[in-house]
């Protein structure tokens, strides 16, 4: 059985990465994108990522940010991964691995799934996060509206996932893993370094 990849996103603080660290997460989140009650500075991060395996994924999450600030970030945080979030084209997505990083695509599940057969090939070979279509709300989204139109390589279930149903919507899905960030606060912004564990051993029990 293929184990669930799990990102925890929205980390802020060295308790709550070193638990996301020691129970086994394949990716850290940080949000720098402006307007989100979760964004840090660069130079946080650094520090919080010093004694981060290099084996665990430390991810940079921009929303509709030039790719300049995007890369320039990115190097001043020292993450290995950039996230867009937006509208980003592929370009971007391209530019970013030809600076040396690894990339995630967002989309909200219903945009993905009304792209047209050609657009989701142009997309077929990229990582690939799919939300709700208000991310960082807490809310899910039907895996139905996939019918058909699921990524075919690796992608990331998001949006209004807990310990309760991940799961769940992992196995009714197919995703290749899940990202979730309020869905493992004790209050909106602030991470529960208990509902981390519990977040990972309930997304590594959905069947492979």
């Amino acid at each position: 059985m293929t184990e669930r990849y799990v990102k925890i996103c929205g980390l802020s603080t060295p308790e709550t990465v070193a638990a996301a660290v020691q129970a086994g997460a394949d990716a850290l989140g940080f949000i720098f994108a402006p307007g989100s009650v979760r964004t840090v500075e660069p130079g946080v991060v650094r520090q919080l990522i010093n004694d981060v395996p290099a084996t665990v994924e430390t991810v940079g999450v921009f929303r509709n940010q030039p790719l300049d600030v995007v890369l320039s970030t990115a190097v001043a945080a020292g993450v290995s991964t950039v996230q867009l979030h937006g509208e980003e084209p592929l370009a971007d997505i391209r530019a970013a691995q030809e600076a040396g990083y690894r990339t995630l695509r967002a989309f909200s599940a219903p945009a993905y799934a009304a792209l047209s057969s050609a657009d989701r090939a142009e997309w077929a070979a990229e990582r690939i996060l799919l939300d709700a279509v208000d991310p960082g709300a807490g809310e899910t989204f039907d895996p139905s509206v996939l019918a058909g139109r699921a990524p075919e390589g690796f992608w990331l279930l998001a949006g209004g996932l807990t310990v309760d149903n991940v799961a769940a919507l992992l196995n009714s899905s197919g995703a290749t893993g899940a990202d979730v960030s309020s869905g493992v606060e004790s209050r909106r912004g602030v991470k529960d370094t208990g509902l981390i564990r519990a977040f990972i051993a309930a997304a590594r029990s959905a069947a492979g």
